[in-house]
Parts: C-alpha cells; sequence; structure tokens
C-alpha cells in the first residue's frame, strides 16, 4: 500500500518575473514520518509549506496530495479547501497572522464550528487542548493581547483541535522560552506517536535531530540532499577531536579530523594539553559541505 502523503515533480514557482525560487524541485513525503526542511533565509521553505496547505500553487510541475493532484481551480471548491484543510494544519512562522477572533476561547473552536461539530463536542474538545497547552488562564482574552509565546501557543491549539493528518509548523519553537519550546516538543512528538505526518522548518539544528526522521537540504531551488539526520553524518560529516591546550599561559584550542592519526600525535607530543574530545559534525556542518551556503 502506497503511504505517500505528499509528491512534488518537477515543480517550479516564482514570485513575479526574475523572482524564481523553485524549478523542477522533486519531493516525496510520506505519511506518518516527520521531515525537517533546512535552507538558508528566501530559499523558499515557507513557500513549500504554504503550497502543501494549498495556499499558493506551482506555476509549473504537478502537487499531489492523498492520491489527488492539487490545483489553483480545484482548492477554489470551498467544500474541497474544507475537506484538505481538516486534514492538514498549519502553524505560520508568524502567528498573529493566523489570529482574528476576539476571544482565545473563540479562536480555538472556529475551526470545528466550521465543521458544524456538535456544542458539546467543540467544548470538550477546546477544553482538552486548553489543558494540553496550558491555555486555561488565557481563554477568556483577546489573541492580540498576548505576548508572542502566548499567540503562538494559540495556533498550535487551533490546529490541534481538528486531529489534522499532518501538522505542518513553520518555525514552532520561534519566540518561545525554554520551557514553552520544550513543550510544544512534547506536542509535536506526542501527534507523530499517534501516526500524524510531520513537516517543519527549523534553524535549531538540536531541535531538527530529535524531532524529525528526514531532513531535506533546500538550496538553489532545488533539494540538494535528503535522508535521516544521521545518514547524513555518515555519508558527509567527519569525526574530529577538540584539544584544549595551553600556550604562552593561555588556554586555546583546535580541531583535527578524527582520521589524521599522524598529526594528532604530533600534535599532542609539542603542546601542554589540557583535554580533549571527540565530536560529530553538526547538520549545520553538513548543510554548509553540501550547499556552500550559512544557515542564516
Amino acid at each position: 500500500m502506497d503511504k505517500t502523503v505528499f509528491t512534488l515533480n518537477g515543480i517550479a514557482f516564482s514570485y513575479g518575473a526574475g523572482n524564481k525560487l523553485f524549478d523542477n524541485l522533486n519531493l516525496k513525503i510520506t505519511g506518518g514520518e516527520s521531515v525537517c526542511l533546512l535552507g538558508a533565509n528566501g530559499s523558499g521553505k515557507s513557500t513549500l509549506l504554504k503550497i502543501f496547505c494549498g495556499l499558493a500553487f506551482p506555476c509549473a510541475g504537478h502537487f499531489y496530495a492523498f492520491g489527488q493532484e492539487i490545483t489553483e481551480d480545484l482548492m477554489e471548491d470551498d467544500r474541497v479547501a474544507q475537506k484538505y484543510h481538516r486534514r492538514v494544519g498549519f502553524i505560520f512562522q508568524n502567528s498573529e497572522a493566523q489570529l482574528f477572533n476576539t476571544r482565545v476561547w473563540d479562536e480555538i473552536a472556529y475551526g470545528p464550528q466550521q465543521l458544524g461539530l456538535s456544542k458539546q463536542d467543540i467544548s470538550s474538545r477546546v477544553e482538552d487542548v486548553l489543558n494540553l497547552l496550558n491555555l486555561q488562564s488565557l481563554a477568556q482574552r483577546s489573541p492580540y493581547r498576548l505576548s508572542g509565546g502566548e499567540k503562538k501557543k494559540v495556533a498550535v491549539a487551533s490546529a490541534l483541535i481538528l486531529n489534522p493528518e499532518v501538522l505542518i509548523l513553520d518555525e514552532p519553537t520561534n519566540g518561545l522560552d525554554p520551557s514553552n519550546s520544550l513543550l510544544v516538543q512534547k506536542i509535536i512528538l506526542q501527534q507523530k506517536e499517534r501516526g500524524a505526518t510531520i513537516i517543519l522548518t527549523t534553524h535549531n539544528m538540536e531541535l531538527a535531530d530529535r524531532l524529525c526522521d528526514t531532513v531535506a537540504f533546500i538550496s538553489e531551488g532545488k533539494v540538494e540532499a535528503i535522508d535521516s539526520p544521521n545518514a547524513l553524518k555518515l555519508k558527509y560529516g567527519t569525526k574530529q577531536v577538540k584539544i584544549d591546550y595551553l600556550t604562552d599561559n593561555k588556554e586555546k584550542s583546535t580541531i583535527i579530523p578524527l582520521d589524521e592519526k599522524e598529526r594528532i600525535s604530533d600534535f599532542l607530543m609539542k603542546n601542554e594539553v589540557l583535554k580533549m574530545h571527540t565530536s560529530e559534525a553538526t547538520l549545520e556542518d553538513i548543510f554548509i559541505k553540501v550547499t556552500g551556503k550559512e544557515l542564516i
């Protein structure tokens, strides 16, 4: 049985003449996996998420979701769009852009109300997500008077309440304090455990390593590499040793590839070593090596 959720076949996308983001980009996402899109600012990560959400459409190539080609004409049918957005939840990087009700409770309840669920079911669902995200004390507040982190949590709650098959998050921990960042990460893992497909972007390499089965490097309008974090490190990374040493009464450090044993031995003989330890390349190191670009 084919478990493919999304397929991009040779898509192109541009914002006006001469501003092409993608040209012949291909990507396939399997149901139940968690995927992180990594790329420099302006590489088109957020645009890809919008395509997956049916909010933007390629100017060439084909986008398939749940076995059906998704086009702008198709999504103009309100019934089709409503069914699609019930299956695909999206949290914007700028959460305020998707908040429009005057009360947090109403904001979270809006999606189920549009689906015609009973008042009892809606109330039960709202209370559940309020408790899940520790938003009980904010239920009667205006979303526009909340902090950036609180708005992000309300946006997450508004997506989770529909139990989407696919959860798409653009920089999900951006603007959150450490405690709420961990909470959102925990919720993402819970969604993954229930079988949801997770697609996210982030500049936090530890988060990508921790949450994602698959990482795709987006650069120059195409997918430069795609694999599990560990596989990318094994294929492109080099284990290294960091040596802290003393010179002229000052503590310094150097990094030498682990396979350069003679160089390491020579360095140890000629210097007063304080400590040393091995480490592996990070996803950011690998991204720079593969694309030649910084993740900024």
